[in-house]
C-alpha cells in the first residue's frame, strides 16, 4: 500500500451560504489527492499526459460523515492499497485534524489520445512493481 497526504484549504466559492462545503466541491480536492500520490512516486500526471497516457474517472464513490466548513483546512489522504493492474482504485479519507469529514474511492483506467483503453506505461509499471514487490497480492 502506498499513501499521500495534500492539504486544502476551504475557499468561500467552495460553500453554501451557511458556509458548508458544497458536495460537488469535494471532487477536486480528491484530483488533488490522487495527482500527489503519482507525483511523489514519480509519476507526475503531467508527464503521462505528454506520453499519450491518460487517467479518466469511470466511477466516484463519496460518503460525507461530517460537513467541512469555510476556512477549514483539510487534509486528503490517499491510498492506493493494491498493485493496479489495467484499472486503478484509490481510496480517500479527508480529515479536519482529528474528525473524518468523508471517506470516497475513485475508478481509474489508462487510455490512449484516442480514447481507446490502453496498458499502463512501462514506467509507471516499473513504479508500481518497485512500490509493491514484497507485498501480498
Amino acid at each position: 500500500m502506498i499513501t499521500s497526504r495534500a492539504s486544502v484549504s476551504v475557499r468561500y466559492a467552495e460553500t453554501d451560504m451557511m458556509g458548508v462545503v458544497y458536495h460537488g466541491s469535494y471532487l477536486p480536492w480528491l484530483e488533488i489527492g490522487r495527482t500527489q500520490l503519482l507525483k511523489e512516486h514519480g509519476l507526475p500526471y503531467r508527464e503521462l499526459e505528454a506520453g499519450g497516457f491518460f487517467l479518466p474517472v469511470l466511477e466516484v464513490g463519496l460518503r460525507y460523515l461530517k460537513p467541512a466548513k469555510y476556512d477549514d483546512t483539510i487534509t486528503v489522504t490517499t491510498f492506493l492499497r493494491e498493485k493496479p493492474a489495467l484499472r486503478i482504485r484509490m481510496e480517500y479519507e479527508l480529515h479536519r485534524g482529528n474528525d473524518v469529514l468523508a471517506t470516497a474511492f475513485t475508478l481509474h483506467a489508462f487510455i490512449d489520445r484516442a480514447g481507446k483503453p490502453v496498458r499502463p506505461p512501462a514506467a509507471f509499471v516499473a513504479v508500481m512493481n518497485q512500490v509493491f514487490a514484497g507485498s501480498v497480492q
